[in-house]
């Protein structure tokens, strides 16, 4: 009867298309709420808590060093059983910062709380992803995989669309949060329910050796495994970390303070900083199948250069054009641009070496987190007091075009996958 109840209460979901779809939720609420929700309320928040540009910029940057610290927890899960209990550990943190936000928290729980949500959204990132691609049979990985990296657009758009919800009915950022937060708990239970693939008893054996590894040993795993991973790819593989570096930087000005931007120069537009923020994830929930299909005809490399192109001259657009024809664009390019390049990029370094590719992944993801860090802190030091973001733009624009000498310095390095 026990088994009955429980059977009732956490079904088993074994189907790839539900899977996919858990998926598509999961990364929804990682990125879209976990990471990018703050920015659909941060003028909300500026406003209700009197925060400087400076203050807010620091607050984006934790969250991306939490980002970092994550991605750096993921890389050490050894062994694939542990996925789902770590996917669920970072979910459970994610809706926990978003449930203990309050508007009368000092400014240092405020740190932690952003710094925790970006350690939860790199952990879950990381694993949910291949816990999730895992379960998709080869035939069908291309297609629902797409479908899983489409709940990053999806995320952003829920934020856009909840914030300017109850923004209307006259509520403010905490209770946006709370609603966030109490939407996202029934991923947990989802979740839970997956039913992992089976592993042979091999890959058990080494996974029940693992669990004794001292620390030490694990060490020296990594370190062995490292060296492997990067022999005979050095160059090529420094020059794409790089330009990943510049990547992230260069979309996270943007990306961070676009509805601010909004708010200061379209100011007789009620709400049109979340208008424009549904449009970037609009946009990206469009981009992955669009760049994918072309990455068939042209390669990864061809696409990622032109992907960088574009992202960099929409960052001149609000630089160009002061009013709501430079926003709008901007939100457009970027919506377009920044899942596309994280999927071109992270595709090529899987094809640089395959059988160290998850190691790889994840040090790819330290380099990205490590320019999204770098990004809002620069931004709001050009803006100064007067808050003007175009210095910052131009900054990023700049970096980005860095970013594209280097990817075609690879290009030429690993003929190969171009």
């Amino acid at each position: 009867m026990m088994t009955a109840i429980k059977s009732r209460v956490a079904p088993t979901i074994t189907n790839e298309a539900a899977i996919a779809c858990i998926g598509m939720y999961c990364m929804a609420v990682v990125m879209g709420y976990g990471r990018f929700l703050f920015t659909a309320t941060l003028p909300d928040i500026m406003v209700q808590l009197s925060l400087s540009t400076t203050i807010a910029g620091w607050l984006a940057s934790i969250n991306y060093i939490g980002y970092f610290i994550g991605a750096l927890i993921a890389m050490f899960v050894p062994q694939r059983a542990t996925w789902q209990a770590m996917t669920l550990w970072a979910i459970i943190s994610v809706v926990t910062t978003m449930l203990f936000v309050v508007p009368n928290m000092s400014l240092t729980l405020w740190y932690i709380i952003r710094l925790i949500a970006g350690i939860a959204s790199g952990v879950a990132m990381i694993l949910s992803s291949s816990f999730v691609i895992q379960n998709l049979s080869p035939e069908r990985r291309s297609i629902l995989s797409a479908v899983h990296y489409a709940g990053i657009g999806v995320g952003i758009s829920a934020s856009a669309i909840v914030t300017w919800w109850l923004l209307t009915l006259g509520y403010h950022f905490d209770v946006i949060w709370l609603v966030a937060g109490c939407t996202s708990l029934p991923l947990i239970w989802l979740l839970y329910a997956i039913k992992p693939k089976p592993v042979d008893s091999s890959v058990s054996q080494r996974t029940d050796y693992d669990q004794h590894v001292s620390v030490y040993q694990g060490y020296l795993r990594f370190k062995r495994s490292l060296y492997e991973a990067l022999a005979g790819h050095h160059k090529a593989l420094a020059l794409l970390f790089m330009s990943y570096i510049l990547a992230g930087f260069g979309y996270i000005s943007s990306a961070t303070f676009l509805p601010v931007m909004a708010a200061q120069r379209l100011m007789t537009q009620t709400y049109a900083g979340l208008m424009i923020w549904l449009v970037v994830g609009v946009f990206a929930m469009l981009s992955n199948p669009l760049w994918g299909a072309l990455a068939k005809r042209i390669g990864e490399v061809k696409t990622l250069m032109g992907l960088t192109v574009l992202q960099a001259f929409g960052m001149c657009l609000p630089i160009w054009f002061d009013g709501a024809l430079g926003l709008y664009g901007n939100a457009i390019i970027l919506g377009l641009t920044f899942v596309g390049m994280v999927s071109m990029t992270l595709t090529l370094f899987k094809n640089i070496n395959p059988a160290y590719s998850n190691l790889l992944i994840a040090l790819a993801t330290l380099a990205y987190a490590l320019g999204q860090f770098l990004g809002p802190l620069v931004t709001v030091a050009l803006a100064g007091e007067d808050g003007n973001f175009n210095a910052g733009l131009l900054v990023a624009a700049i970096g980005l075009m860095i970013g594209l000498i280097l990817i075609i310095m690879f290009r030429r390095q690993s003929p190969t996958l171009a």
